[in-house]
């Protein structure tokens, strides 16, 4: 650390020492250093956690996207994705479709493709097993980490099916792991208002339990910016940790930025960038457990992606290209990145970009 003792208050003096010591951090402890710790501060005691997981190294992986619809039945108030059938830019791909765009975008040297869309009304058990063989028919060697929590949760009571013998069926398709998708934010009050239909918190920590408890991996995500308080960021991390300290199922957290172009809770702005790395980096602190966290570019825009990784992050995802749609339909204007753009975005921000896997294994080219 590069700060002089007695610099700060004697309250924030001892939750440093507590953290460097390697002594967990409580949830009060968090809030107070997201609101009374200097953004600075922050960045050191992040990057001091992030060394300690990762070294030096920035982690990226060569992987594409396949969005099968955005048409759902969900209407979630901060999603700028999801379209009603009778829409212009509603689309619902074949399997065939599916099939052939992974053909398209498929690259030599790709080691994930990441399926995931909008929950659709006739959306069965059966079908998503279908579109996983079918991926692993054509890319017998690739990670398919399919689906997020609530489109699993779906499909599986529409069949009938525990949330384990779900998860079975689709790992015996060929499914690696999962999303971490559809958290959103955990606090109840703050669901009900940004989305009330969707499966309940409860259910979306059940679901990644149950995949862990069958070893299938997953990431873990939250959605801020929008109406959630800074108290309630730290319970939705908490509530991660928690089970983590269970299960060590969950490979790498994803702070998502809320975007507010083209949905209904357009009228809120959006986060600023001291929100965004105050965010990134108390994940970093927090989360003691979780080996990995990743600035998303999709979310983050890529300035900010290369600053995420001054405070904490480890982590920034892949060569997605423009396979999703998810953020550029709220608007965000992202830059297609190739495998030397994710390598400098690393070493301008003074790292080294290192490709990985899905499960984080260095891979060797």
């Amino acid at each position: 650390m590069n700060f002089p003792k007695n610099t700060f208050s004697a309250h924030i003096e001892l939750i440093i020492d507590k953290h460097l010591s390697g002594v967990r951090i409580t949830p009060a402890e968090a809030i107070a250093l997201y609101n009374d710790a200097p953004l600075m501060l922050l960045g050191e005691l992040a990057l001091h956690t992030k060394r300690k997981w990762s070294q030096n190294n920035v982690f990226y992986n060569k992987n594409f996207h396949i969005e099968p619809t955005n048409i759902c039945i969900y209407n979630c108030k901060f999603c700028s994705f999801r379209q009603t059938r009778d829409s212009s830019q509603a689309w619902n791909m074949s399997l065939e479709q599916i099939v052939d765009y992974a053909k398209e975008n498929y690259k030599d040297g790709m080691t994930e493709v990441h399926l995931v869309g909008g929950v659709h009304p006739d959306a069965t058990i059966e079908y998503y097993g279908d579109i996983i063989k079918a991926l692993r028919a054509i890319m017998p060697s690739i990670s398919i980490k399919a689906f997020s929590a609530i489109e699993h949760i779906y499909v599986f009571e529409k069949a009938g099916l525990s949330y384990h013998e779900g998860l079975k069926y689709l790992r015996d398709c060929g499914m690696d792991s999962i999303t971490g998708g559809g958290a959103e934010i955990f606090e109840n009050g703050v669901r009900s208002k940004i989305c009330s239909e969707k499966a309940s918190s409860s259910k979306w920590l059940d679901l990644h339990h149950a995949a862990h408890d069958l070893g299938i991996k997953s990431a873990a995500t939250m959605l801020y910016g929008h109406l959630e308080s800074v108290e309630d960021r730290i319970n939705h991390i908490e509530q991660l940790r928690d089970l983590q300290d269970i299960t060590g199922g969950f490979t790498a957290f994803i702070p998502l930025k809320f975007r507010s172009k083209h949905n209904s809770m357009e009228y809120l702005g959006e986060s600023t960038l001291i929100t965004d790395l105050k965010t990134i980096a108390i994940s970093r602190i927090f989360l003691d457990n979780i080996p990995h966290i990743k600035a998303y570019p999709p979310s983050l825009g890529i300035d900010n992606t290369l600053f995420a990784l001054m405070f904490g992050a480890d982590d920034i995802d892949g060569t997605v290209n423009d396979t999703t749609k998810i953020y550029s339909m709220a608007g965000v204007d992202n830059k297609i990145l190739t495998e030397s753009d994710l390598c400098s975005i690393a070493s301008d921000a003074g790292f080294t970009a290192v490709e990985r896997d899905t499960f984080y294994n260095i891979v060797a080219r």
